[in-house]
């Protein structure tokens, strides 16, 4: 028999394995593009379902046949715009320059942040600009206090940028501004909390014999005698879950209006009935009900769509 060879268990892709600082993504830098249009949303997951599908792609082996596939339903009620930041770049990386502030915010903006009442004016010279928002957590009926983040604005000409972003502090955004139907896009978000986890579950460690010394659900050395200490590769037991995860290029299957056409009998478990708009994507996303979801524009998109149609969306209890 060949001597199975698995030097170590586990990914290094995501190291430190340290946990996120707050239920909803930080996003660091935004993708560039020439349209000036704002990069990204956000919504609250509300569960999962599954559709049929047309399969118009004409290189797919299930061409023009319909197809059963599971999807994710985020709840994505308006944003409304809190104010426009202006930065300029350091030898340490872009710095706060200035500030201009929407006159009129929502009331329940204070139990997230004092709203200032500043009235500053926008710099002549300024490197980036981005939009602060805030979400309405209020016309779900999740809870009142809402989000913060920031949302970049795509275009190269910084004049009309900043007239676009003007244009947006009076008015609420919705999804149907950002995204299409059929596109590709990037989801942000934080996964489940597991707790203390061993390292079988962390890891993947295979479970050892029942002849094996000391214990079977761990690793089957911590590692060599000298140097005495233990190398921070050896997959051992420690807490897992709630990491900011990146999904690229989820397709958006739909993005509509309507919660008649997708509220399931009895509601979604543990989240209750859509009462705003939502977009339907393809797949699964990571993260619980009800937490917050970051949708942005692609950062490294095929050059290719698939092309599918629903032809019917399953409403059947999830009870």
């Amino acid at each position: 028999m060949p001597s199975i060879h698995n030097p170590r268990r586990g990914s290094l892709q995501f190291w430190p394995r340290c946990r996120a600082r707050r239920p909803y993504a930080k996003i660091s830098s935004w993708p560039k593009t020439a349209e000036i249009k704002i990069l990204g949303f956000a919504g609250y997951k509300a569960g999962m379902t599954h559709v049929m599908l047309d399969d118009n792609n004409p290189g797919s082996l299930t061409k023009g046949e319909n197809i059963l596939s599971p999807v994710t339903i985020i709840e994505c009620p308006p944003l409304k715009p809190y104010s426009i930041r202006f930065y300029k770049k350091t030898n340490n990386g872009l710095k706060i320059i200035s500030e201009i502030f929407a006159k009129d915010t929502d009331k329940n903006l204070k139990r997230k942040i004092k709203a200032s009442k500043k009235e500053n004016k926008a710099p002549e010279d300024f490197d980036d600009l981005r939009l602060i928002a805030y979400t309405q957590p209020s016309l779900i009926g999740l809870k009142k206090k809402p989000e913060l983040f920031e949302l970049g604005i795509g275009g190269k000409d910084n004049k009309e940028r900043l007239s676009y972003a003007q244009g947006l502090l009076a008015k609420d955004i919705k999804i149907s501004d950002v995204f299409k139907e059929n596109q590709f896009m990037d989801t942000r978000s934080i996964t489940k909390a597991k707790g203390f986890q061993g390292a079988v579950k962390r890891f993947g460690v295979r479970i050892r014999q029942h002849k094996a010394e000391k214990t079977k659900r761990g690793v089957g050395t911590l590692g060599a005698w000298t140097p005495k200490k233990t190398s921070w590769t050896v997959a051992q037991a420690g807490k897992m879950g709630f990491h900011q995860r990146t999904e690229h290029n989820k397709i958006s299957l739909k993005i509509g209006s309507d919660p008649k056409e997708i509220n399931p009998k009895g509601g979604f478990l543990n989240y209750g009935l859509i009462k705003n708009d939502y977009i339907i994507l393809k797949g699964s996303v990571a993260g619980s009900r009800k937490r917050l979801i970051t949708i942005t524009e692609p950062v490294r998109a095929p050059n290719k769509v698939p092309k599918y149609e629903i032809s019917s969306i399953s409403t059947s209890s999830k009870q």
